[in-house]
């Protein structure tokens, strides 16, 4: 289980053990609870994902629009400036 053997659990639960003492059972059920939470939320997540891909319109479209039903786009004609730009001279430092 896990890549651990029973070697190495024994030596994980003595060290709970130490650590935790008479509240183990505690921290066992509040983490038990924990990792219950999570699942359900990863759950509802996937549950979302799969009914949004459901939902989602399919493409019935698998060939080009032909060229004349197209509308090609269009872009803005250059306007020339109204007036003429005048050079202006560098100041120079004092």
């Amino acid at each position: 289980m896990f890549g651990v053997s029973s070697w190495e659990m024994m030596l994980l639960f003595v060290v709970a053990l130490l650590l935790f003492g008479k509240k183990l059972p505690e921290v066992a059920r509040s983490l038990g609870k924990g990792m219950m939470e999570f699942k359900k939320g990863l759950y509802d997540i996937q549950d979302e994902v799969t009914s949004a891909a459901s939902n989602r319109p399919s493409s019935t479209q698998s060939r080009p629009i032909p060229s004349d039903a197209r509308e090609e786009a269009v872009a803005p004609k250059f306007e020339p400036p109204k007036f003429e730009p005048s050079e202006v001279a560098p100041e120079r430092p004092a």
